[in-house]
Parts: C-alpha cells; sequence; structure tokens
C-alpha cells in the first residue's frame, strides 16, 4: 500500500503539486490521468524518489520515503518495477539481457538462478523462446512486454507505469492493460499507472485519480467516472462524441 497524505512540490516560484492526499492498494490498477500541466508526471516522479517534496509525505506500507536511511533506500528500490513510456530498452542486449538486467544489478543469484527466473517472467507475459532476439525485432507491443518483463523480474511490491500505451494500436494496448491487471491482481502488487488512454480507465481503471492544475480534483472507480457530475472530470474523460455516448449509454442502461 502506498499512503500520500498532502504532498506538495514546486519548481522555483511554480507550485505543481498542492497539497494531494490520496491511497493506492496493493492487488489493484490505479490510474493518474489529467490534462497536460496538471502535474502527473511530477506525482509519478515523487512516488519513486525523483522528486524530493516540500511538504507531505509518501509511505509505502507505513515507511517514509524520505526517512530512510541508504539501506533502506536501496531495499526499497529493489521492491519498485517500473515500465518507461518507451519502453526504454538497450538496444545492443538480447531480450533475456534486459529482462536479467536488474537481477546481476541487485542479487547475488548464480547465473542458472537468474537466468531460471528470467525465462518464468518472460513465460508470464507471452514471450517465451524470444531470449535471443533484440530490441529492434520485436513490434512495439513486444517490447511492452519485454519492459513489462523486466519490470516485475525482482518480484517487486509497487508497480510504476509511465504512458504503457503509448504508440501502441488499439488492440495491442487492450493486450497490454490486461497483461498489467493480470500481474497485478496474480501477485497482489501496488500498481500505480500514468495515461491518457480513456480506454485503460474505462476498461481496468480499479481506481482513478484525477488531477487538475496540482490538485486532486476527483478519485473513484471506472464505474463510478461514468456516474460522476464532476464537470472537470466530464469535460476531460468524454470529450470525444464517442465516449459521450457510450456514457449516455451506460446512464440510460443502469437508471
Amino acid at each position: 500500500m502506498i499512503q500520500v497524505k498532502d504532498l506538495h512540490k514546486g519548481f522555483g516560484d511554480v507550485q505543481v503539486l498542492k497539497g494531494i492526499t490520496t491511497t493506492f492498494e496493493p492487488g489493484k490498477t490505479s490510474l493518474i490521468i489529467g490534462q497536460s500541466g496538471s502535474g502527473k508526471t511530477v506525482f509519478l516522479k515523487s512516488l519513486i524518489g525523483l522528486h524530493t517534496p516540500e511538504e507531505g509525505t509518501i509511505a509505502f506500507d507505513g515507511r517514509v520515503n524520505t526517512k530512510f536511511t541508504n539501506e533502506e533506500k536501496r531495499q526499497w528500490r529493489q521492491e519498485i518495477g517500473m515500465v518507461f513510456q518507451g519502453s526504454a530498452l538497450f538496444d545492443s542486449q538480447t531480450v533475456e539481457e534486459n529482462v536479467m538486467f536488474p537481477l546481476k544489478m541487485f542479487t547475488d543469484q548464480s547465473q542458472s538462478e537468474m537466468l531460471d527466473r528470467v525465462n518464468f517472467v518472460l513465460n508470464r507475459v507471452n514471450l517465451e523462446n524470444s531470449n535471443y532476439k533484440l530490441p529492434a525485432e520485436l513490434s512495439g507491443g513486444m517490447q511492452k512486454r519485454v519492459a513489462i518483463a523486466r519490470a516485475i523480474v525482482m518480484n517487486p511490491k509497487y508497480l510504476f507505469c509511465d504512458e504503457p500505451n503509448s504508440g501502441l494500436d488499439p488492440q495491442t494496448a487492450t493486450v497490454i492493460d490486461n497483461l498489467i491487471q493480470e500481474i497485478t491482481d496474480e501477485y497482489k502488487i501496488t500498481t500505480v499507472i500514468n495515461t491518457h488512454d480513456m480506454n485503460s480507465v474505462m476498461e481496468i481503471g480499479e481506481k482513478i485519480l484525477f488531477l487538475k492544475n496540482g490538485i486532486k480534483a476527483w478519485e473513484g472507480t471506472n464505474e463510478e467516472i461514468f456516474k460522476t457530475d464532476n464537470e472537470a472530470v466530464v469535460g476531460f474523460v468524454y470529450s470525444s462524441n464517442l465516449f459521450k455516448k457510450v456514457r449516455v449509454a451506460y446512464l440510460n442502461e443502469t437508471n
């Protein structure tokens, strides 16, 4: 569980995050949404320790990250998996080498132990027998699955994803969404996803946090977002005619 309390973060005279309080629970996919400039990226970077807040706390299962000793910080970083927007794979390394990289960095496992773990996670993301391929030989969706395999190879407690569907076609994006949700549920990971993809919001948004101008403007589930009368949320999520029709159809069906 990640508990965020009264989080403030600014740069110079610009205050980006303005007192955000929320909780992300294990075994649930939590999505952060909002317009560009709403504070989503700064919030995500604060969660993973790349930004230090001026005020407020972020607690990981009761442990406040700004109070960690160096050893505690090292241990905490091993509990975190990260899926970057562009996958961030090493171009000159094979799939196997990319996924094995965290194990080499943070464990003293033998080569055979690392290989067993790599094969396990590659199988879990349906990439068995892809060990020796280079990233350039993979489709965008396969690269995302390699990135997810690398993110979970250390068996993390917390998984963070920055626009995991960026650049993917709708069908492949759905596959990635379902994979993240399945892994989250299966291993009871606390998963936080930064996204612009409204399909993801509707499909896997077990918790949705809507940021506007650095504040928490709304939070709820993908079912509650259909029913909300929050004008900022409705204006953002249902900005297209298609989603407006989807919302109307849902409300007519449930009323």
